[in-house]
This record gives structure tokens, sequence and C-alpha cells, in this order.
């Protein structure tokens, strides 16, 4: 059985105020909007605060003087050996492509210049596009050059494997040499 108790002052109820419950007034209009407001400021300053210090983690962030130019290293030029043709150093020639007798015919360009042609071969691809002149050690680097001066389209690189199957100077022709010299596939 329900207990009548004294009216107190919580029981007056204030003109304009529709009470809900026991002693809840209604929310304000717009209280979300201010929630939300509050909500989207932390995340923008989470957001920045954020991209800041991964930024200066990085060392992508300067806060130096705008006012000053900037000053770039310009890269130093790589020193290359000077292109020589080596009669001592003979020179492995693979054919990279699917044309028949293309190492055939850069050996004969390579002999009709001074240069010594150990053996020609078919290389493991057959599908190469860049023709290159490795060599195997940076001491054959002249030797090298000196064999890619007269091939056309041909680049040097380094690369040690070759030493190790006793082939130190090798010329692997490609479709671009292949196209340089008008040969057909």
């Amino acid at each position: 059985m329900a207990q009548k108790f004294p009216s107190d002052r919580f029981d007056r109820i204030p003109a304009g105020i529709d009470r809900i419950g026991a002693h809840r007034a209604p929310r304000r209009r717009g209280a979300g909007w201010v929630a939300f407001g509050w909500a989207a400021l932390a995340t923008v300053v989470l957001v920045v605060g954020g991209i800041v210090a991964i930024s200066l983690f990085n060392d992508r962030l300067d806060f130096g003087d705008a006012q000053q130019p900037v000053q770039t290293q310009t890269p130093e030029p790589t020193q290359t050996a000077e292109p020589v043709v080596d009669p001592n150093q003979p020179v492995t020639v693979l054919n990279g492509t699917e044309v028949t007798g293309l190492a055939g015919q850069a050996a004969e360009l390579l002999t009709a210049n001074g240069v010594p042609i150990g053996t020609t071969a078919n290389a493991s691809e057959s599908d190469l596009t860049e023709t290159y002149v490795y060599y195997a050690t940076p001491e054959l680097e002249g030797a090298a050059r000196g064999v890619a001066q007269f091939i056309p389209e041909a680049e040097v690189r380094l690369d040690p494997k070759f030493a190790e199957i006793g082939t130190p100077l090798v010329l692997v022709v490609a479709s671009d040499f292949a196209t340089a010299v008008g040969a057909a596939g």
C-alpha cells in the first residue's frame, strides 16, 4: 500500500517545465549538437596532433626559418672507368632473345672492333628486353665499357656471380639490340 508523504519543495513544479520523471528536467534544445561539436573538435585535435608527431618523428617537418633558402645537395657524379679494349679478356656473348644468330651477329661486330670473343651461346632466358655487358670485378669496368661502346643500346653492370662461373666479362644481347641492328624475330 502506498504511503502519503507531506508535500515539500520538490513537489512544486515550476511553470514551463514538463516533468518527465522524478526530479528530471527535459533536455535542453541543441544539447546533442553541443556534444557532437566537442567530439568533432577532439577528433580534429587528435588527428592533427598525430600527424605532427609522426612528421616530427620521421624528420619531415621543419620549423626552421622560412626566409632562408633551402640548399639541396647535388649528387656526386658516379666515377666510371674509361672504355678500353682488353685483348687479353675474351667476352662471352649470350643471346637473350628468340632471334636466331643474334649472339653471332654481336660477336662479329665486336671482333671487327678488336674485342676478343670467348664463346657465343643462348642465354637461359629468351625474353630479355635490355642489353647488358656484365663484369665480374670492379677492375673489369673499363673493359666492359669498351665492349658496350660497340654495341647499340648496351649498358654495363657489375655482377660478381659471373666470376663464380668463370666468365668475368659477358655480353647479353636483348630485344633492344635486335631492334637497333634491324634483326627480325
